[in-house]
């Protein structure tokens, strides 16, 4: 039987917009549960402010997981921001007085979209003390799998998305004219020693809309997931 899957949502994101990727995990035969968060829930993290109340949750989650399962461990996915939170979570270093030493928990980290670097001062806060802390694929134990979308390529110009995403792109990773999913740019959403994988077409969120490309998926659409779910067992 395959290790139970954890999904914790991205940043502002409620559980309900991930509900059709754990649905498309359980016709696969694997268990998958989402961190039962709200939007509202990460009201309290605006403005670089700790993400504790995000990582108690994942926490539980992991643990009602485990009991459910009878497994020792489980496999998480993180989109956007949920894929640092996670390597907080793996980490056995005190963050904000709280080390939460996940990584005895955890056989692999699949992080979907997720800005692991930020120039944005805000966000720095939390993405310096984990690229300082645990850089890359720090744990050996963990097998991390880094995923990114090569959709939309940065332009500081109209139309408004062209614009939009080249200030995501230069919040990110101080280069606005390159390819990513509308959000993350590859370069940011890779780790250094991971198993780094670009799909092509890819779009950052269940609701990323593109003029360029309307019908294109995001990581969690059924027919991509098939690029990355392997890498669980």
């Amino acid at each position: 039987m395959s290790l139970p899957v954890v999904i914790l949502p991205g940043y502002l994101a409620g559980a309900d917009d991930y509900v059709p990727l754990q649905k498309s995990l359980l016709a696969l035969g694997i268990p998958a549960r989402i961190v039962p968060l709200r939007g509202q829930d990460w009201l309290v993290t605006i403005g670089g402010r700790p993400v504790i109340p995000i990582l108690a949750q994942l926490a539980a989650t992991v643990a009602q997981a485990q009991a459910e399962s009878g497994h020792e461990q489980v496999n998480i996915i993180g989109h956007s921001a949920g894929g640092w939170i996670a390597r907080v979570y793996l980490g056995d270093q005190p963050y904000c007085g709280q080390a939460w030493d996940g990584k005895r928990h955890v056989k692999t980290l699949v992080s979907l979209g997720t800005p692991h670097t930020s120039q944005e001062r805000w966000t720095r806060k939390n993405l310096d003390f984990v690229n300082t802390t645990y850089p890359g694929a720090f744990y050996d134990q963990v097998q991390y799998i880094c995923v990114a979308g090569k959709a939309i390529y940065g332009q500081n110009a109209w139309p408004l998305e062209r614009w939009f995403t080249y200030q995501s792109y230069q919040l990110t990773c101080g280069e606005g004219q390159a390819w990513g999913d509308g959000v993350t740019p590859v370069v940011s959403a890779h780790l250094e020693g991971a198993e780094n994988i670009t799909l092509e077409g890819v779009l950052h969120a269940p609701r990323s809309r593109s003029r360029d490309c309307p019908n294109a998926p995001w990581y969690g659409t059924e027919s991509v997931i098939s690029s990355w779910v392997n890498y669980f067992t």
